[in-house]
């Protein structure tokens, strides 16, 4: 099945994402999860999805970013702190912007890189493979820095 075409509002909100990292040479695009996702320094710190950007920010603030207006934890569960979606009312001016830009990219050095994970094939000792079997290969993520021009 063909994916959905993102919105104009999306397409805006991404474009924007894209001028406020353009001057980073560190950056990269990937879609994840069904969320269009900027990694600084390969680690994830911004995303967009509809109308709502996905920001990674420092977990010891969490309870801070809780409390504010526009923002949802991305697993209200706990599991994946520091990690917000925020509303379109929480990034409409140029101040909130920049905040959650700001923050987001403030914290990214300090951020842990997850690291990549291992092919089924990569995972099993060649003691345990049986002769001759083929092992399957993955595809690979498409990955898009966001310094390509678009074709």
């Amino acid at each position: 099945m063909p994916a959905r075409p993102l919105s104009d509002e999306t397409l805006y909100l991404i474009d924007a994402v894209r001028a406020a990292l353009a001057q980073r040479s560190d950056g990269d695009e990937r879609t994840m999860f069904g969320c269009y996702c900027f990694f600084v320094d390969g680690k994830l710190c911004i995303g967009v999805k509809g109308e709502e950007l996905l920001v990674r920010l420092p977990p010891d603030r969490h309870p801070e970013f809780q409390e504010m207006q526009n923002t949802r934890e991305l697993s209200p569960g706990g599991g994946m702190k520091g990690y917000f979606w925020i509303e379109p009312n929480g990034y409409a001016t140029r101040t909130q912007w920049s905040f959650w830009i700001d923050t987001a990219l403030a914290y990214n050095p300090q951020a842990k890189a997850t690291p990549p994970r291992k092919s089924a094939a990569a995972k099993a000792s060649p003691a345990t493979k049986k002769p001759g079997t083929a092992t399957k290969k993955k595809p690979a993520t498409k990955r898009h820095s966001i310094f390509e021009a678009d074709d």
